[in-house]
């Protein structure tokens, strides 16, 4: 099995257990996890060199988390810079940042409509879904519970979470806009039932909060799970797994996010806004446009790795020449 020296800056403390190197080990490569100067492939993740300007996209509760974070990868990068030869760099993040917030050779990110070619999109619920039948093994999705059943998405929800408790689960570790306006207009309707450290101070952080995603959403009808941004592109975990809980999604999030779900498939409060959410109330409160959802998949056709396969072969087979 040939190798690939890799180093991380920056990146979650369970990557090595993500998607990316579960792939490379699929395309037949073992991972030697090394400091910064010795290196082929650079990892760059979402908390790499975070001034005070770039730490404002970051939830304010965990912002400490964050700056300790960049204060070890200050030290990780001085080391980089002693090294004789130049790794290849690859920009990867989960969050709501551009292709370009670092300087890079490669990047994964959510961006759509991105002419570079060296950028590839790669939406977070990429990372946690199941695909184990196109070879992929390794990667896990400990806060939830589970791996997203690609096969389930692309069957109908099902008119079980009709027949569940009429009320919604929000989990948050942070309530910033537009998410307490969100919880708000919901609340006016039906009951939401609060998890996560934005309601408990006792929650560490979600991580560590002894929650089970999908256990948990198994008494809701309703999930209200809207996107901590909003950019073309950046749609995350939390739309499919509130339907693979059995939930109808309730979300925030532009148009372009038929990209990637069904829109017929979830409640996106974005184009209410103009009306103050008046339309909310009409929805969940007729059981005849309720039981519409329930015919509908959240995914309209089967997703592929093989292109994510072949972007990934070419970065290594580049860092190794």
């Amino acid at each position: 099995m040939n190798v690939i020296r890799i180093s991380t800056l920056g990146v979650p403390s369970d990557y090595k257990s993500s998607l990316v190197p579960a792939i490379c080990h699929h395309l037949g490569y073992q991972i030697e996890w090394v400091e910064p100067k010795k290196c082929d492939l650079m990892i760059i993740g979402s908390f790499h060199n975070l001034g005070k300007k770039k730490l404002a996209w970051c939830p304010k509760p965990l912002r400490p988390l964050v700056t300790s974070l960049n204060d070890g990868i200050q030290s990780l990068a001085s080391l980089a810079s002693t090294s004789h030869k130049q790794p290849l760099i690859l920009f990867q993040t989960g969050e709501n940042l551009r292709h370009d917030f670092v300087s890079n050779d490669y990047a994964l990110t959510f961006d759509l409509g991105v002419p570079a070619p060296h950028h590839f999109r790669m939406p977070y619920w990429m990372e946690v879904a199941d695909w184990s039948a196109q070879g992929v093994t390794g990667n896990t999705n400990p806060r939830y519970g589970k791996l997203l059943d690609i096969n389930r998405l692309l069957q109908p929800l099902g008119k079980d979470f009709l027949m569940r408790p009429q009320k919604a689960a929000i989990f948050a570790s942070h309530l910033r806009e537009p998410r307490g306006t969100l919880l708000n207009a919901v609340k006016s309707q039906i009951e939401v039932v609060e998890f996560g450290k934005s309601f408990n101070p006792l929650i560490k952080n979600h991580s560590e909060s002894g929650l089970i995603k999908f256990d948990e959403l198994q008494a809701f009808a309703f999930n209200l799970c809207p996107e901590n941004g909003m950019h073309p592109g950046y749609y995350s975990e939390k739309i499919p797994e509130a339907f693979m809980a059995g939930c109808l999604p309730i979300t925030w999030a532009d148009e372009n996010v038929k990209v990637d779900f069904n829109p017929q498939a979830f409640i996106n409060l974005a184009p209410m806004s103009a009306d103050h959410f008046a339309e909310l109330g009409q929805i969940l409160h007729s059981q005849s446009r309720l039981a519409q959802y329930a015919e509908q998949p959240l995914l309209l056709q089967k997703p592929s790795l093989d292109p994510l396969k072949s972007y990934l072969k070419n970065i290594i087979q580049t860092a190794l020449s």
